[in-house]
């Protein structure tokens, strides 16, 4: 088949703007309970795009921890390639795609590490095996193999055989704070429905996008 012929009709739902929820957040809620609810294949899975020092885009799929009014959460180490570029620009745009229910969320904003109880508490809800983890992986640096990895983690067995692991002082969270939210519904014809929340001195400003 050729890559251009390829298309899917959109017809489950549509988006209206005396249908959706005051403040950007509780909408999202709503969205994502609802993916939840429809056993969306992983709908904590997101898009994080950053840019790096050289003001190269770069993308990722990360999962969301924690969402709240202060923003949403992910956690990684701090020498990654995502930490670095968080470094140099602390702004990020998110995307979620749950094309079970044909949506689509976009989310802009700045990016700020939390703070150290909570990213302590979180690491500690991890399994054994994912804290053990975090301690070996030098992620984003070049390694000789996937056995290296592998002495890592027996390393870190040992180094940790008597007690649980702490959180590494190298990994942690961040927090997109968002000032701008996009809620995306498939529709016929391409003509979709795109709902637009922007953060102004008076809250949540709602507009209808052009498809």
């Amino acid at each position: 088949m050729n890559v251009a012929d390829m298309r899917k009709e959109y017809t489950q739902q549509g988006l209206h703007e005396h249908d959706v929820a005051s403040d950007a957040i509780e909408q999202f809620q709503r969205w994502f309970d609802q993916a939840r609810n429809a056993n969306v294949h992983e709908p904590n899975a997101m898009t994080l795009a950053t840019v790096d020092a050289r003001q190269r885009p770069t993308a990722r799929i990360v999962l969301l921890k924690g969402v709240d009014t202060r923003g949403f959460v992910f956690y990684t180490n701090y020498e990654s390639h995502k930490a670095a570029a968080l470094a140099t620009h602390p702004y990020a745009a998110l995307i979620f795609y749950w094309p079970e229910l044909e949506r689509q969320v976009r989310i802009e904003g700045s990016v700020s590490k939390v703070d150290a109880t909570e990213a302590d508490t979180y690491f500690h809800s991890r399994p054994l095996g994912s804290r053990l983890g975090a301690w070996s992986s030098p992620q984003s640096q070049v390694i000789p193999d996937r056995d290296f990895l592998a002495h890592q983690v027996e390393s870190m067995q040992a180094q940790f055989r008597e007690h649980m692991p702490p959180r590494p002082p190298f990994w942690g969270g961040y927090r997109v704070i968002p000032d701008r939210l996009e809620f995306w519904q498939g529709r016929p014809s391409r003509l979709h429905d795109r709902i637009c929340y922007s953060l102004t001195t008076d809250g949540w400003h709602i507009a209808r996008l052009a498809p």
